[in-house]
């Protein structure tokens, strides 16, 4: 502890269990403040109050931090209160293709990592001298990391992007994501599911949730979405079909498992058609519609002004961001960003493609930087 209050800067990262059991939890936190390396135990029964306190006032560097910070909030509902540097960020507004860790900091450090232990149960105690090795690697490079991504943008007049989309990111792992129990069971591939078979889908989903909560599997090893489907459209196909004439099945479903799901099929083919899930594939009747025609101008030019700066289309104006754009119309880059979720640096750089495309009148506004980052 005396070592991390001391410290400005710390390189932190976390191991979860979600590939091993139902219901994912912290099991690992690795920090790397200057020369030292620690790994942090939030299995181990110590009472980690104190830690993450002091954890919250630092400086924080991580790779992904999206997913770390949802899962530290979740946990001990740990909120940063320092400025957080997330490096997989700062790759996506330098234009580098391959943003995992590894290569990163194989292309930037010239240091190739090792990651022989990524899908480890680190649940599981004792640790093996691998897994710790693997854990440490995650955050041994990561201030040297962002001390030389930090100089590209600034080289590329890109750090304010960087601190705005970073801020952002941070804000929202603190807020909680809000998910309307009907879409819960609607995996990929349900929207081309009939009702009828949309009702088959809803009962298998619950037959795994509740068997995978019970034998504390994650949900994927007790029955993969694909084999879900294929065994939806099965059963639609053939009612009162008996389950042993149906697609193959994991060795370990038998039994009282294999009985359950029988059953979940029976309830679904007993039901009556005002039982079935409605469609979801229709736009709700209050979202307005866009002209094709002008959201393929938009799409054009802000693909011509990402290849410009060097980086992603995706980075600059997702998908989502320029139909909410397109239908709405705004004429300013507060409305930009209001009515799409852009964040003010890519609000500036797609305003005069918004007014172009869209055939806004608009004030003239200064000339954003479009330089390339080379490589």
């Amino acid at each position: 502890m005396r070592c991390l209050r001391a410290a400005r800067s710390v390189g932190l990262d976390t191991e979860a269990d979600s590939l091993h059991n139902y219901a994912e939890k912290v099991c690992l936190i690795q920090l790397t403040v200057g020369d030292g390396h620690f790994v942090v135990d939030p299995l181990s029964g110590l009472d980690l109050g104190a830690f993450i306190e002091v954890l919250a006032d630092k400086r924080l560097i991580l790779h992904g931090a999206d997913y770390d910070l949802r899962l530290l909030r979740a946990w001990k509902g740990f909120r940063p209160r320092g400025e957080v540097f997330d490096t997989m960020i700062a790759a996506q507004l330098l234009g580098i293709e391959q943003i995992g860790l590894a290569s990163l900091v194989e292309q930037l450090l010239d240091v190739a990592l090792v990651k022989d232990s990524q899908k480890s149960d680190w649940s599981r105690r004792p640790l093996s001298e691998t897994q710790l090795r693997y854990a440490v690697n995650d955050t041994r490079y990561l201030e040297a990391l962002a001390e030389r991504m930090h100089g590209e943008l600034l080289q590329w007049e890109r750090v304010a992007w960087h601190r705005e989309s970073c801020r952002a990111m941070v804000e929202a792992t603190g807020r909680d994501r809000v998910r309307d129990p009907e879409d819960t069971w609607r995996i990929k591939g349900a929207g081309r599911l009939s009702r009828r078979q949309l009702a088959y889908l809803r009962e298998v989903w619950h037959w795994r949730d509740t068997l995978a909560r019970r034998v504390n599997r994650p949900t994927f090893k007790v029955l993969q979405n694909q084999k879900i489907l294929e065994l939806v459209e099965w059963a639609d196909a053939h009612p009162g079909v008996a389950l042993d004439q149906g697609p193959k099945l994991p060795r370990d479903i038998v039994g009282s498992r294999r009985r359950a799901l029988g059953h979940a099929l029976e309830r679904a083919a007993g039901m009556a058609e005002s039982e079935w899930p409605e469609l979801r594939r229709a736009a709700p009747p209050d979202v307005l519609p866009f002209n094709d025609r002008e959201l393929d101008a938009l799409r054009t030019e802000c693909m011509r002004i990402a290849t410009e700066l060097g980086i992603a289309p995706s980075t600059l104006a997702p998908k989502a961001a320029l139909e909410n754009i397109a239908r709405t119309r705004p004429r300013s880059e507060e409305e930009i960003m209001a009515c799409s979720g852009l964040l003010a640096w890519q609000a500036g750089l797609v305003q005069e493609a918004v007014h172009g495309a869209l055939h806004i009148p608009q004030r003239k506004t200064a000339t954003k930087s479009r330089r390339r980052p080379r490589r």
